[in-house]
């Protein structure tokens, strides 16, 4: 694993990952998860980390509601060449091997097309309320089953939140909180009880944001018990919360949708 343009995932080194780490998996609560720091050569990162857009360059989608507030790129075109390499391998027969030994779910499928994935950016104030993601890709025609959270925040501290916060089924207790460190990947089951999100305003300085790079694994068809009508992404309140539209977000709401295509498009997820 040197730099990035002679980098490849190798089984040799991810299939002992998978077997260390496939027993936390399975057993993880309140939803099947893990956590793998230092996952990456760091020389891998920088120049992802060089070539990552500002948050006011244009080739960002732009989400403004009471229920998200963050940035997202999935158009590999509008990428640099360092990321569109990593994330190639993300997508690649190894790494997809490597996650179906580590979670015991066979016959994954990558998606070319990064729906709802690719990468995501949340500044100062932004946030993503507590969701289940979307089950069905509507592109593929598949079963969305696993969710990658590759986490690019150098020097990131406890105080600037940004947390991913991982709630029970029934949303009455929030039983995990992973800080988006530099280099953490994080794996979880996507079912309609992975409740997750990052939904506290971000509290960072504002010269920084909480950049992550997401990625998501289907198959066709899925566990019968885990079998729901399709649907798109749930969010759920957390107890006493109140979703409210700020001014910024009712305008928008009344803003002519040619007016609005100017400005952002719409559509995504992650944490």
């Amino acid at each position: 694993m040197q730099d990035l343009q002679a980098f490849t995932f190798r089984r040799d080194e991810l299939f002992p990952l998978a077997d260390k780490y496939s027993e936390q998996f399975r057993t993880a609560s309140p939803f099947r998860h893990v956590i793998i720091d230092d996952f990456l050569p760091p020389a891998v990162l920088e120049p992802v980390l060089e070539e990552f857009p500002e948050p006011r360059d244009a080739t960002w989608q732009r989400f403004d509601t009471a229920r998200e507030v963050k940035l997202a790129l999935a158009d590999t075109e509008r990428m640099g060449p360092a990321t569109r390499h990593l994330l190639a391998e993300f997508n690649g027969g190894v790494f997809v091997e490597f996650l179906e030994r580590l979670t015991g779910i066979t016959q994954l499928v990558s998606d070319p097309h990064l729906e709802g994935g690719g990468l995501h950016q949340i500044r100062p104030g932004g946030f993503l309320k507590v969701h289940a993601d979307f089950n069905k890709s509507r592109k593929l025609n598949l079963d969305r089953r696993l969710n990658g959270l590759l986490y690019l925040n150098k020097d990131w501290e406890e105080s600037y939140g940004g947390h991913l916060q991982l709630w029970n089924k029934d949303m009455t207790e929030c039983e995990g909180k992973i800080l988006p460190v530099f280099n953490r990947f994080v794996l979880f089951a996507t079912t309609d009880d992975a409740n997750h999100g990052h939904p506290d305003p971000l509290t960072c300085p504002q010269d920084r944001a909480r950049r992550s790079m997401a990625l998501y694994y289907y198959s066709n068809g899925r566990p019968e018990d885990e079998v729901t009508a399709d649907h798109t992404t749930l969010f759920k309140q957390r107890p006493g919360e109140a979703w409210r539209s700020n001014l910024r977000q009712v305008a928008k709401r009344w803003t002519p949708p040619a007016l609005a295509d100017l400005v952002g498009n719409r559509k995504t997820e992650g944490a």
